[in-house]
């Protein structure tokens, strides 16, 4: 693209800004890219096991609900009541 005048100065002023909005793009996309890499770092590494630790706790207390229902269940029907 020429520097010639298509638009007058309101084209020039565009052309400008897009320029400098261009460059702070491109200054930031690094930053944010490694802003990313430290967040997916940060899931696998505090959030993830915490989910998983969460999970597993919550399956052993529906086990141990279940194998008292079952219990219940096992003494109801042993003396005949339903």
């Amino acid at each position: 693209m020429a520097d010639q005048p298509t638009g007058g100065k309101s084209s020039s002023r565009f052309e400008n800004f897009g320029k400098k909005v261009d460059e702070q793009f491109n200054q930031a996309i690094p930053r944010v890219e490694e802003e990313l890499k430290k967040l997916i770092a940060h899931l696998n590494d505090e959030v993830v096991p915490q989910l998983r630790h969460g999970s597993s706790q919550a399956l052993r207390s529906a086990a141990e609900r279940l194998r008292k229902l079952a219990e219940q269940l096992d003494d109801g029907t042993s003396t005949g009541a339903r």
